[in-house]
């Protein structure tokens, strides 16, 4: 087993932030604070964890590696470039061009060359780590399950949690209605990425300690988790989403009272999931 942190960073070049028109607050607001120390136990229980220390404001591992948008540069981009992907078209590429909450990151335009600098010392060297990860992983005991973990904001303040969330209302503005926002999405890019067994062994794990659940809705899985996910081939990829209100105060960016109780529950989740693995090898 594997866990990968992409979204974590919080090392802020210097140049980047003075460059920015935002604030350093506000450049934050893409970041999935805390994530890799939610899973800090990983390592003693023998699963490596790779982490991003860079943030994703500044380059986005769970992108294409040349997902660039033209509009924010100053040259023509490559041809080898995507510049009409959906994430492209969104603002969110390789190099974003908003922060999550939709707010400008630069006041003017880029070169080129700052992008590619940024892909050839960030983007690449955390897809080596990652794929020789796997492919280790693979030729040590013939499976690798990868978690894939992320944060998402919460819509209408803390997030209960334990046995008592079941109860609790909280609910998700929708085209249709109002429904319940949950706890957790697991993206297994609609049962692609991984071995169902595995989805459901986090979706049962995470009900029985009393969060909501939701599966590939609205995140079913990145790059990373389309890319790397081939379960024929015994690499299997499950994203996890976390409610920030459940670990952390998303204003102030500080960890909550309930920190040290998430960081036992992803360390529950990973020794729960970790009892598959023989089953996955016989698959």
């Amino acid at each position: 087993m594997l866990v990968a942190s992409p979204h974590s960073g919080r090392d802020y070049p210097a140049g980047f932030v003075a460059t920015s028109r935002l604030g350093f607050s506000a450049l934050r607001r893409s970041e999935d604070s805390f994530v890799d120390e939610l899973f800090a136990a990983a390592p003693a229980l023998g699963m490596p964890l790779l982490q991003a220390d860079f943030p994703r404001a500044f380059c986005d591992v769970n992108r294409e590696p040349w997902e660039l948008d033209p509009v924010m540069f100053s040259d023509t981009l490559p041809s080898w470039c995507n510049t009409s992907s959906a994430r492209v078209s969104a603002g969110f590429g390789t190099i974003a061009r908003l922060v999550a909450s939709g707010e400008p990151i630069y006041g003017g335009k880029l070169d080129f060359a700052e992008a590619e600098q940024r892909i050839r010392l960030c983007w690449q060297p955390y897809h080596a780590a990652l794929a020789a990860l796997i492919d280790d992983a693979i030729a040590r005991h013939g499976v690798c399950l990868l978690i894939d973990a992320h944060s998402m904001p919460s819509l209408n303040g803390p997030i209960p949690h334990g046995p008592s969330a079941a109860t609790s209302e909280r609910i998700v503005p929708t085209g249709n209605g109002r429904r319940q926002e949950p706890d957790f999405v697991l993206g297994d890019a609609f049962g692609t990425s991984c071995s169902a067994s595995v989805t459901r062994c986090a979706e049962r794990y995470l009900r029985e300690n009393g969060f909501r659940v939701r599966r590939n809705d609205p995140y079913a899985g990145g790059y990373v988790t389309r890319h790397y996910g081939r379960p024929s081939q015994r690499v299997h990829v499950l994203q996890v989403e976390i409610g920030r209100g459940l670990y952390m105060d998303e204003q102030r960016y500080e960890r909550s009272d309930q920190f040290g109780f998430m960081q036992a529950t992803m360390a529950g989740l990973l020794e729960r999931l970790a009892a598959l693995l023989p089953a996955l090898v016989a698959e």
